[in-house]
């Protein structure tokens, strides 16, 4: 009896529905991933340099600032830049796509 019941129409629309959204999470998070990764990088570069610059160049940094303090400076604001974009990302493909997804729901 189970079987026939996973057999019917319903049953196989829904999970084609299913499907669809999973595809579609799917689809939002590796968007996120893709922008919250070149953020990153930009982040990094854009620490960086004057990270680097200021131990050269400033004596309190010079004396205070090792090669771990300026690795730990880089690598928080490069995490923060791909946390903050990937979810900002996430979350708008999604809401975009939830809006796309209740107009057609409209239309049809």
């Amino acid at each position: 009896m189970a079987k026939n019941a996973a057999q019917s129409p319903l049953e196989k629309s829904s999970l084609a529905a299913l499907d669809q959204k999973l595809a579609m999470a799917q689809r939002c998070a590796q968007e996120g991933v893709k922008a919250g990764a070149k953020a990153a990088v930009v982040a990094s570069i854009a620490t960086a340099i004057p990270t680097f610059a200021s131990v050269r160049l400033l004596p309190w940094a010079k004396a205070h600032l090792n090669h771990t303090a300026q690795a730990l400076i880089i690598s928080t604001v490069a995490g923060a830049a791909y946390f903050i974009v990937a979810d900002k990302t996430v979350l708008a493909t999604a809401r975009k796509n939830s809006f796309k997804q209740a107009s057609n729901n409209i239309e049809g």
